[in-house]
């Protein structure tokens, strides 16, 4: 009897075992199982070469075409390179010894599948050393069988590990296997028309026919879609079990009087938001919000009048913020839009008054034990800090309302424990807010406890942003161009910023993917090159991350005055930062960043009456699906729209992992980008079984389901909740 939960050493031996679980992490029957094919090679169809990407281990069907020995030219001996092609591209192979088996079996017309990293040698790509399989030259039966398929399984592997070898594995687990108690509902599995778990987990990697995947593909697809939906549904039922205390709208309050003194009209947006948020908080159903906006549509806007409206109520308001840069640059715009109703205390304060105080990890003490004592008294009406404000030893007087900055950068636990500084059996209410666009499908999976809404509309004044590719391999005097353009801003009277994406104290400074690659520029290396040759004579600083905290508010405040020209820095000016004077950025080895990290940094310019301009600077070769990427960047300042981009461009288990417990996640066969349909009905399936059967007592197949595919991390945080 083979069941899930045994252990893949008595199957197929400790050396087998061992290379599975340290290189895929696979110990169990069902660890194997759930690791699915990423693709199916058809017998007489030829892997495409021209998309495979640089430092991707990957496995192409390719035939061979030419094989050259010839010696090395740095030590004795002889390499082999070989030739493989897929009929419209090469591709080359690269043997540096002559001792690997089934080497001199590779001649022209031989078909094969060919494992490796893709490296790039005198700007060509190559695999060096892959392991390769050929196809018609089987030396055992049961790999002859498996290769006989029309259709043969392609599996994520590891060096040593080649597809070919996990297939082996798999065929043989499968052979002795007993099958699996299916955790669905059979009446749920007959509603949907999905298949059992048993035949599921068979057919997706011993399949004969293309429907026979799609078939297992679906059910495998709810497996992880109902997971999620069933954690999140517990996750929304467990918020709304505590209560929140309710904070109504104050006639005539600090909101008013704030509202009054605004020099310019909220958009329709940022108003009607606001009569929601004003409702919720104003109610005893703790409100659970994502706000979700363009960059400069006045998220930070919308959280402060709500902030005003629970401080009208004598309760406290706290904005949690990612970084120290940002939880600075926050106090200082709410103190800044605030004006005198922010100096409550000081000589002269207007009744209505109240105080914004900053908490963070690098204050002195004698600074930390003032804010705290402002903190726990009540004396400070908005508190802003970073991770700090988690901490035990922070006590609120009563925390009413809870605002989370750039929610991806924080996780479910971090959220939580905020939420517990608002005392015995009560929740304060929770807003979360994001710059970077969310696609329907995320927004249910990955903040699916959350009620969601978005900003689309930028406020009058906001200025155009023109953002340009400067290509420079193929035109490097496009990059003396990007300099002059800053000097001419500069001269104009204005300001700009140059991102690298290394700081340049040799962290990741390591060259990837091959000898010819070099590594990412760095603020400490561009800064003088810039100050001494380009840039000469302008007021050039640096920002990064690793500065003393004291050193990096300076320099904000020095750039925020006018008295620094050119800010060299790194992503640490992504979100929050607001210049209103600074007009052009100029973003160097741009191919380094992700779609959306991009759309942040160019939204750091045109904050003001001035047009902006973004450079988005590359070396990567025109042509390339990375230029093309940049160039649909350039080509559109609609967030909505990029960050679709990004979701089909990025690992989508990446993006739960990241957004909710920064622990891998479970998803392997759901596409946040295709299954709309499938996540839409499963939340519907989730929300009536957890509200029947809130802990799954009556569903052990399901809750143990939720377990397993949902991360360790937020499995522990429903068990807390």
């Amino acid at each position: 009897m083979t069941a899930i939960d045994d252990s893949l050493e008595p199957l197929l031996g400790r050396k087998t075992a061992d290379a599975l679980a340290e290189g895929l992490g696979l110990s169990t029957v069902g660890d194997l199982l759930r690791h699915y094919p990423r693709r199916y090679d058809e017998r007489g169809r030829l892997t495409s070469i021209a998309s495979l990407e640089l430092d991707e281990h990957v496995t192409v069907l390719a035939d061979v075409a030419k094989v050259v020995k010839k010696p090395m030219r740095t030590r004795r001996g002889t390499m082999t390179e070989v030739t493989v092609t897929d009929g419209t591209r090469p591709l080359s192979l690269v043997f540096f010894s002559q001792k690997i088996r089934d080497l001199n079996k590779l001649v022209p017309g031989k078909r094969g599948l060919f494992a490796g990293k893709v490296s790039k040698f005198n700007k060509t790509m190559q695999l060096a050393h892959p392991e390769f399989q050929l196809l018609d030259d089987q030396d055992d039966e049961q790999a002859a069988a498996s290769f006989a398929r029309r259709l043969i399984p392609v599996y994520p592997a590891v060096h040593g590990l080649p597809t070919w070898s996990i297939a082996r594995c798999v065929e043989q687990v499968i052979a002795v296997w007993d099958g699996v108690v299916d955790p669905l509902p059979g009446e749920l599995i007959k509603r949907h028309n999905l298949l059992d778990l048993m035949s599921a987990l068979k057919l997706i990697h011993l399949p004969d026919s293309q429907e026979m995947i799609d078939e297992a593909r679906r059910r495998l697809k709810w497996d992880e879609a109902l997971s999620i939906q069933l954690a999140l549904a517990q996750r929304r039922k467990s918020a709304a079990a505590r209560p929140a205390r309710p904070s109504p709208r104050r006639h005539e309050g600090l909101l008013d009087e704030f509202d009054r003194r605004l020099p310019f009209q909220l958009t329709n947006g940022q108003r009607e938001i606001g009569e929601v948020i004003a409702d919720e908080l104003g109610g005893t159903h703790p409100m659970n919000r994502l706000l979700q906006g363009e960059v400069g549509s006045g998220k930070t806007l919308v959280a402060l009048r709500g902030m005003l409206q629970v401080v009208d109520a004598g309760k406290q308001a706290a904005m949690l913020a990612p970084t120290e840069v940002l939880a600075a640059q926050h106090a200082r715009s709410l103190r800044d839009m605030l004006g005198d109703l922010a100096t409550a205390g000081e000589l002269g304060a207007p009744d209505q008054a109240t105080r914004v105080v900053l908490l963070t990890g690098s204050m002195n003490t004698a600074q930390r034990r003032q804010a705290m004592l402002d903190i726990a008294s009540g004396a400070a009406g908005i508190v802003v800090g970073t991770h700090a404000l988690i901490q035990d030893k922070v006590s609120f007087a009563e925390l009413g309302f809870v605002v989370v900055d750039e929610q991806h950068r924080f996780g479910v636990e971090q959220r939580d424990a905020l939420r517990g500084k608002s005392g015995e059996g009560v929740s304060p209410h929770v807003l979360v807010m994001t710059a970077t666009p969310i696609p329907r499908t995320v927004a249910m999976t990955v903040y699916g406890d959350l009620e969601v809404s978005a900003l689309r509309e930028l406020p009058q004044g906001r200025s155009p942003i023109t953002s340009s590719v400067v290509p420079v391999a193929e035109k490097p005097a496009w990059l003396g161009r990007a300099w002059e353009r800053i000097r001419e801003e500069v001269a104009a009277g204005h300001q700009a910023y140059v991102v690298c994406p290394r700081i340049g104290d040799d962290e990741d400074a390591e060259p990837k993917g091959g000898s010819d690659q070099r590594p990412p520029l760095a603020v400490m290396d561009v800064l003088p090159k810039l100050a001494g040759g380009a840039l000469k004579g302008l007021r050039v600083e640096m920002l990064h991350g690793k500065m003393p905290p004291e050193d990096k508010d300076a320099v904000m405040r020095a750039f925020a005055a006018g008295d620094v020209q050119v800010l060299v820095a790194t992503t640490v000016i992504e979100v929050g930062v607001n210049v209103p004077n600074a007009t052009v950025m100029v973003i160097m080895d741009a191919d380094r960043f992700g779609v959306s990290q991009l759309h942040q940094l160019r939204g750091r310019v045109g904050r003001g009456s001035a047009a902006g301009l973004c450079l988005l600077v590359s070396e990567v070769p025109v042509g390339t699906a990375t230029m093309q990427r940049l160039q649909a960047v350039a080509d559109t300042l609609d967030g909505f729209e990029l960050a679709q981009m990004d979701l089909e461009l990025r690992r989508e288990g990446d993006i739960l992992g990241a957004a909710q417990s920064g622990v891998k996640s479970g998803l392997k066969m759901l596409s946040l980008l295709d299954d709309l349909d499938v996540i839409e009905e499963a939340r519907q399936e989730a929300q009536s079984v957890v509200g029947d059967d809130p802990d799954l007592a009556e569903h052990p197949g399901l809750a143990q389901m939720v377990r397993e595919v949902v991360d360790a991390g937020r499995a522990e945080y429903l068990e807390k909740s």
